[in-house]
């Protein structure tokens, strides 16, 4: 396979690109937008307890006609309705139409109530209870981290985070410390640089070694994540889009491509740090001067 699977720090092996149903809606359209990646090689689903759309995520997954083993499914523990961890997996489980879940993650350290260590005893819990295979987390940074191991009886798999050339370099600390602790990263909203980004720094690069490469730049950014070691999370309702992520998995950046990118993005992040900043500036200016009409309009001396 053009996506090699790869090897999880408690021996689970886990496909490393993944069909995610984040922002993908309810009813019939999500199951067959499942089965479509199912279909085209997706051999991994990733959905949560906040999308909203575990049941067709699972309709799906029956309808395929898959055996249980030949798809690696992961939900999250989002703190959906004030319930706690092993009431949460029951009915995501339910929801799913599954037994167990290969892969269950705390959604966010904010989520994780009392606190982490108590949290991550209750992962501990459902796994040794069976119903997951496998735990990790999500949306951790290094001190959320750092607090989760030094309690930890089980280490967990995996870190999903937000991964994109435009936030590379912020993201580098987590990146190292979730490879030195052999936490395998998952990157989601890679393609943010051209689906909500389009016109940045990071565009040049990608557009010039998708034509050296004969490629999309949707690919070019999918091989990048792949380049800095990250399990991608992605989405699609075009069958061609998908089949160009698993095709992505061919591509092979040179280390020039990947600095060349890196480079782009944190001039990018510059320009939208400063862009930021003057819209911040301008709606201040903006809301003083309103201020100050009002005040003299009325009369008011703040002089």
């Amino acid at each position: 396979m053009p996506w090699d699977a790869v090897s999880l720090n408690d021996g689970t092996v886990m496909p490393s690109i993944a069909f995610g149903t984040w922002k993908i809606g309810n009813g019939q359209g999500p199951i067959d937008q499942v089965e479509q990646a199912l279909s085209v090689g997706f051999e991994h689903v990733d959905t949560a307890q906040a999308y909203g759309n575990e049941a067709e995520a699972g309709q799906a997954l029956k309808e395929s006609g898959l055996a249980r083993d030949e798809i690696f499914v992961t939900t999250k523990y989002s703190g959906r309705d004030g319930l706690d961890i092993e009431t949460s997996i029951h009915n995501s489980l339910k929801n799913l139409g599954l037994k167990y879940v290969d892969l269950y993650l705390i959604h966010h350290p904010r989520l994780a109530v009392p606190d982490i260590p108590t949290a991550w005893a209750q992962m501990e819990k459902i796994k040794a209870d069976g119903l997951v295979k496998t735990i990790g987390v999500s949306n951790f940074e290094v001190k959320d981290l750092a607090i989760l191991l030094a309690h930890a009886k089980v280490k967990p798999v995996v870190n999903q985070i937000l991964l994109h050339p435009y936030v590379y370099a912020r993201q580098i600390p987590i990146l190292e410390y979730c490879k030195a602790n052999d936490i395998v990263v998952e990157a989601y909203s890679s393609l943010i640089p051209i689906t909500q980004l389009p016109g940045g720094a990071v565009d040049k690069p990608v557009n010039q070694i998708a034509a050296r490469l004969g490629a999309k730049p949707e690919q070019i950014l999918m091989a990048w994540a792949k380049a800095k070691g990250a399990v991608v999370v992605t989405t699609s309702s075009k069958k061609e889009r998908l089949q160009g992520y698993i095709a992505a998995g061919d591509l092979q950046l040179t280390p020039k491509d990947i600095l060349d990118i890196d480079v782009a993005g944190a001039v990018g992040a510059h320009r939208l740090t400063a862009k930021t900043v003057l819209r911040r500036v301008a709606g201040l200016a903006l809301i003083t001067a309103g201020v100050l009409a009002l005040c003299s309009y009325s009369g008011v001396d703040v002089i």
